[in-house]
């Protein structure tokens, strides 16, 4: 088979626990984007936090895209255009609020550049890192948010969040609801994911399903890990999930990406 599109989500896939790309992962990258194969990002991470990365592998100058916010904009490296947005309303943010106070988890947005939740916490700590953006910590996130936005992220220790998933898939079924890490619980709009987004674009560029090679760690992967010609997980995935991909590569931190384009690509 020969590949024609690699997708990769970033934090504990692509990148170090440190959140570099390694020189071997970046090697291979620009090799394989050599022999024409698009390498996507997709994460749930703010199109801001992903467009440094994108540009050290030269995804700009190959013409390449990000999948930004699991999925709910799709854009190019080169110029920042969107191709595709689409956006929680106003009305279900408020609702994801509600439920977040009934539950006693933080909840976060995005507005205008800037992370924006009623509370403190470490949590949110490690997503002001993790996306280098500023946290506006506000009176009331209802009156703060006062139109739409792309997602939200409910945010807890990890054992109770798992049971709050769980529930909140069942309260709010005409919504996406995936975990990003153990302590992100991620809110989109129904129908958003990864794969969705991979399926739009691989249409815009004529790229077959089959063509597809997807390599990801957590549950908010699942649906590309599943969707792709070829799944992958990299060793340190989320336990429970281990076996819903076609194979398992070495770890985040001992170059999985690089594995799966030398063996797959580049072979």
């Amino acid at each position: 088979m020969q590949y024609k599109m690699l997708v990769l989500d970033m934090d504990d896939t692509l990148l170090t626990d440190d959140h570099k790309i390694s020189d071997l992962n970046k090697k291979v990258l620009l090799e394989a984007q050599a022999k024409g194969v698009y390498v996507v990002l997709a994460s749930g991470r703010p199109t801001s936090a992903m467009t440094a990365y994108a540009k050290e592998l030269e995804l700009d100058l190959n013409n390449s895209y990000i999948i930004s916010f699991n999925g709910a904009i799709i854009s190019t490296v080169k110029d920042d255009v969107i191709l595709f947005e689409q956006t929680l309303t106003q009305k279900q943010i408020h609702e994801l609020y509600d439920y977040s106070v009934k539950m006693k988890t933080h909840i976060i947005t995005y507005l205008d550049g800037e992370i924006i939740s009623e509370t403190d916490s470490e949590f949110i700590e490690i997503e002001k890192v993790i996306t280098g953006m500023p946290h506006r910590k506000v009176p009331s996130f209802k009156e703060a948010v006062d139109r739409s936005a792309v997602k939200c992220i409910l945010l807890e220790e990890p054992s109770y969040l798992k049971e709050v998933e769980q529930d909140l898939k069942e309260a709010m079924p005409h919504l996406s609801i995936s975990m990003s890490k153990p302590f992100f619980l991620e809110a989109a709009q129904y129908g958003i994911d990864k794969a969705a987004s991979i399926k739009i674009l691989a249409e815009k560029l004529k790229i077959q399903q089959s063509e597809i090679i997807a390599v990801g760690n957590a549950g908010n992967d699942l649906s590309m890990i599943e969707y792709a010609g070829l799944g992958v997980w990299v060793d340190n995935v989320t336990p429970e999930l281990r076996d819903r991909a076609d194979i398992i590569v070495a770890s985040n931190n001992n170059d999985g990406v690089a594995e799966v384009v030398q063996r797959y690509i580049l072979n």
